[in-house]
Parts: structure tokens; sequence; C-alpha cells
């Protein structure tokens, strides 16, 4: 049988729980939802593990973004908006716990119904929930927020709109959302969708709005000042309606948070050690070991804290774009993951310090085992067996190189790859059978999340011009690397997927060849495989947590063999410099680590004790 057949018998069956999912008579409703078992926290927990309920109130905190804005809504399409807005701000109908790998506890919503299918869910309002000017957060609120962002919203708002059946009142504080097709993770996903104010847009479209028009929002801070390109000031909502839930205590205790804005990322960090920000996340283990000894760290003003977490790498690296030939030939990207001497690079520019990524779920149970596909990974695959790579099922590792400078090995093996490929060095060129040289581009940001990505790439350039192929390095400003990487202007660029343990339907927007092609789409490689898209409905619709690991592992396995990204180290460890008088719960730190959840969310100002 081949996969188009079980592509369709998927669809089938999909279409028949829909249809056949019983009525609702066994649902309870509850205070939280968990993508698998139960939620840990009882009805009655006092606040999260990770917060601490007695934290004090007060203080103000400097943050800095690289680049600009020239919107206030994080909502749509149109501008760019501080990333932090969407987070502070605003809420949903529920709050992630990040020391769960994926469970939800009500927020604007004091409970949460469905059934066993999961095909429809159903919120209750809290009574007391409140925008910041005071109005209540209506059903009608919500069904207009969903319709509203599923329509005219920001992409990532869309394909879940796509998947609702119905949205409904019922009742003055109910709301059901009913789904069109079978997906167990689409009842948490409806918990995090943003509500935002119907009467604030009557008549107008909210797609359309303004630097001016600021979203109103029920979270716990508002928007209290702004100056396009250099700074906006977040104040607490002292009026906050959600100050004494559970899931709120012992968080968002500081007064202000202003972000500054900064050209590039260099100047950020002088300003840092100027005093100027409160804190900086620092990606560079080399710079954390040896840049971080300026006199404020010596005077015991700047604190050094280091925040260890349990999620998966993710993938970070070099991706290449197999719209293009030649990189639509596995072999030649092979090639060039072997000719990539990261352990020659690792220990110049981190001192060795950070570990490679291995595979797009490595370092957590998520990731691909050692060795042949065995028990429900392989009884995945097999189906796919004809159009898999080498290596998905039989067993695969990345090419290690022997740590020198010249990594002959590395370079003949990836020669040999060449070669079968039907590339031949003619006068110190590689060229193909019509004597086309093999000529590459790298496209970089400047200032970007990583920034030695040009110190990379300016050793792995003389590597490959040892095998023949010109590579160029081309760095361009933010806005000239979003318009070429949204149209796909690129051999090779940097690209980052942060990985949850419960990843979901955004793996479609990664991976997923429907929108492979539209411009702007995530899925930067061009990749097409209906092995991956089958193990991503897999995942979906695992009735258990068994099931769903067997599954993401058998995706874990088509993505890395299919040698999209040539890998780079991960992030082991959050690295946060912060001043002194800022603290945290140093013992119950989440699984998560460190990210807008707990830098600033549970952190407070000694000074306010």
């Amino acid at each position: 049988m081949t996969p188009d057949f079980f592509s369709i018998l998927r669809g089938a069956l999909a279409a028949l729980v829909v249809a056949l999912a019983a009525p609702p008579t066994s649902a309870e409703p509850a205070h939280g939802i968990a993508m698998y078992g139960t939620p840990a926290l009882p009805p009655d927990f006092v606040s999260l593990p990770y917060a601490n309920p007695d934290a004090p109130k007060g203080g103000r905190i400097v943050t800095g973004n690289v680049g600009g804005f020239d919107s206030l809504n994080p909502f749509i399409i149109r501008g760019t908006a501080p990333w932090q807005i969407a987070h502070l701000t605003h809420e949903t109908l529920m709050g992630r716990s990040y020391d769960e790998p994926f469970t939800l506890y009500g927020l604007l919503a004091e409970s949460v119904e469905t059934d066993a299918a999961r095909s429809w869910v159903e919120f209750t309002l809290r009574p007391g929930a409140r925008f910041s000017d005071g109005s209540p957060v209506t059903v009608e609120d919500v069904i207009w927020s969903f319709e509203a962002l599923g329509t005219r919203g920001h992409a990532r708002y869309r394909s879940f709109w796509q998947k609702v059946a119905s949205i409904e009142a019922t009742g003055a504080r109910k709301v059901r959302i009913t789904f069109n097709e079978a997906d167990r993770e689409l009842a948490l996903l409806a918990g995090m969708r943003p509500i935002l104010q119907k009467a604030q847009w009557e008549g107008r479209d909210i797609a359309e709005g303004g630097l001016d028009d600021v979203p109103l929002g029920s979270g716990p801070y508002v928007v209290a000042d702004y100056e396009p390109g250099r700074f906006v000031s977040l104040r607490r909502d002292p009026d906050y309606w959600g100050r004494d839930l559970p899931y709120r205590r012992g968080t968002h205790n500081f007064d202000e948070i202003r972000i500054e804005f900064y050209g590039d990322d260099t100047v950020l960090k002088e300003a840092f050690k100027g005093g100027l920000l409160s804190y900086v996340r620092e990606f560079n283990a080399e710079a954390w070991a040896n840049q971080y000894d300026f006199p404020a760290v010596e005077r015991g003003e700047i604190v050094l804290s280091e925040i260890p977490h349990e999620q998966p790498s993710g993938m970070t690296g070099f991706v290449m774009n197999t719209r293009r030939a030649p990189l639509d030939d596995w072999r030649v990207r092979e090639a060039l993951i072997t000719a990539f001497n990261f352990e020659h690079i690792n220990d110049t520019l981190t001192g060795g310090r950070q570990p490679r990524i291995t595979s797009y779920f490595s370092g957590s149970e998520l990731a691909m085992r050692p060795g042949p596909a065995e028990g429900r990974v392989r009884e995945l695959l097999l189906p796919f067996e004809d159009t898999l790579l080498p290596g998905a099922i039989e067993g695969y590792d990345l090419s290690a190189s022997d740590g020198t400078a010249r990594n002959r090995g590395g370079l003949r093996r990836a020669r040999a790859l060449l070669e079968e490929a039907g590339w031949q060095v003619q006068e110190g060129r590689l060229v193909n059978d019509v004597g086309r040289p093999l000529e590459l581009t790298v496209l970089l940001q400047q200032d970007g999340l990583i920034a030695q990505a040009g110190a990379m790439m300016d050793i792995y350039t003389r590597a490959l011009a040892r095998l023949g192929i010109a590579l160029t390095i081309e760095t361009v400003d933010k806005a000239q690397y979003s318009e070429r990487a949204a149209q796909f202007d690129f051999d090779l660029t940097m690209m980052r997927r942060s990985l949850s343990l419960s990843p979901g339907n955004e793996q479609r927007f990664y991976w997923g060849g429907d929108h492979a092609d539209e411009p702007g789409s995530r899925n930067l490689m061009g990749m097409r495989s209906k092995a991956a898209e089958a193990m991503i409905d897999a995942m979906l619709a695992a009735p258990d947590r068994e099931g769903f690991v067997a599954a993401t592992r058998a995706l874990d396995r088509v993505l890395t063999t299919g040698r999209y990204v040539i890998p780079i180290h991960r992030y082991a460890v959050g690295r946060i410099a912060h001043r002194a008088d800022l603290t945290y719960p140093v013992d119950n730190l989440p699984i998560y680590g460190d990210g807008i959840h707990f830098l600033p969310t549970v952190w407070w100002d000694k000074k306010s004790e």
C-alpha cells in the first residue's frame, strides 16, 4: 500500500471521529486541562510552583530590544510591535504552566469542559474578568476575538480558525467551540487565543490600526507611554482584576517594565554595562565566560545567574533552501553538513562549552533513539519506507570531525557524496555535468540572535573552498532580511526553531508542505514530506502520552535524516546577567527554564521587601 493510501485513510478516520463524537453527557467542568493525563495542580492550588506567592510588589526594570517598532498591536500582520506586549497586556481564557509539558489553568475562564474525543470545548468566564478600562470581558468579546483574529489577524491565528466548525454562546458566561476535525490539541489551543475588546473596534478594521491604536487588554500591564523607535513603558495596572487569582499570585511584581530600543546588540550590551538596563540574556557561552568580568560584576552590583531547563534542543543552525538546485539533492545537503567542522568551530568560538544539537528534539524523551527504529516508531515509519532518506529506519548519526582545523576525513566524505551527486572538480572549481560551478550564498541578519554566525561562516567558507565550492556571506539589515527570508531569497540562512515538550499544530507551520511556497512561510527549507505530515497527524491524534512520544520520535527521524539544516550548538542553560537587587524563586525553577514566563514574570525587586 502506498503513502497516499494511508493519507486517505487517515483523513477518513479523522472525519469519522468527528462525525461520531459522543454527546457531552459525561463531560464536567474542570479548573484545568492537560494534553495528556490530568493537571498536576489541584483545584485549590495557591500559586504556580515556580512563583513566590509572597513576592513583594514594586520597583522598576528596564530591558532592551534590538531594532525598532512601528506598531503596538502584536495581533495583526501590519507593522512590527515589541514582542513583550502580547504577553504582558493581554490575557487568554486559560494560562499555561511552564512546569508541565502542556497544561492550562483557568485565567479569564474559571472552568473548561470538553468531551472524551475533544471534538468541542466549552469555557465559563469568570464573573469578575475585566478589561483595563473596567468594562467586563463578555462572551461576545470572546466570540468576536476568535473570528476577528481568525480572519483579519496575524497568520498564526488563522489556521486554528479554519478548524472551527462553530462558536456560540451557551449561557451568559459560557462559550462553546466545536471543531471540524479530530485534533486533541485544539481544545488547549482555544484556551490560548488572546481576547480583545469588541467595542474598541466597532466600525473599524483591526487589521488597519495605526501606531496610536493600542488594543485594550485585560492583562496586568497597560501601555503607559512610548516614543516611536525609542522606548515603550508598561505600567502595572493598580486595578488589575486578576491579581488575587491563584494563577497570578506572585507574578508580575514590577510597577514598571520599560523597553528601550537599540540599533544593534553590541550597543545594547554596552548600555547594560553602563547601568542603563536591568538585565540581559547572553546566548554565547564564550562571551559569558570571558566578557562578564566588568567592574559592576566585581563589585557585586551585577549577578550572573544560570537557569537550567528540561526542554528539547529545538533546531538552531543554517537551513538549506531545497527549492533551489542543487540543494534539492539530499547528497549535496549531506556533503555540506559533513564539511561543517562543528567540533573545531565550537572550540574556536565558544571554547567548546556548548554541546551540539544532534536532532530536533535532542536532550529530551522526545528525541529519536540511537540505532534502528523499533516498536511503534518503526510501525509508523514503515508505510513510507520508499520515500524516506537513508538512516530514517536503519539509524542515523550526525557527522562528526576529529576536531582539527583541516577536517580531512570529513572533507573526503563530503567529496565522495558530491561526486555521487554528479559534481567534479575542474580547475579548482566544483562543477556539474554542464560545467556550472557550485556557488552558494548564506544570508545573515545584522546583529541576529547568534552574533557569532558570521564568524562560523568565515571558517566554513574556507572549508568549502577546499572542495571547490564558493560560499558568499551576505549580511543585511533587519528589514531587508525579513523581506528576503519571506520570499525565500537565499541558499542558506540562520534558523532557530524552539520546540516544547508537547509539540503540536505548530509543527505543520514549520514542516508542512501545504504552504511551503507561500511568502512568509515558516517552512524555510521548503520541505514536502508525506511521512513528516503523517507523523504530525499521529502526534495530534495520539490518545495517550506513550503514543505521542512514539510519533514525535518518528517525526524527529524524518526531520533529522532529511538533512535540511546544518545544526550548531544548543542552549543547555539560560544565562542572565542582572542587577543584584533582582531575584527569583531559586529553589523552584520551571522545567521550561527561562523565558517571558520566568523573567520578568516571577521575578521581584528585593528593595521592595
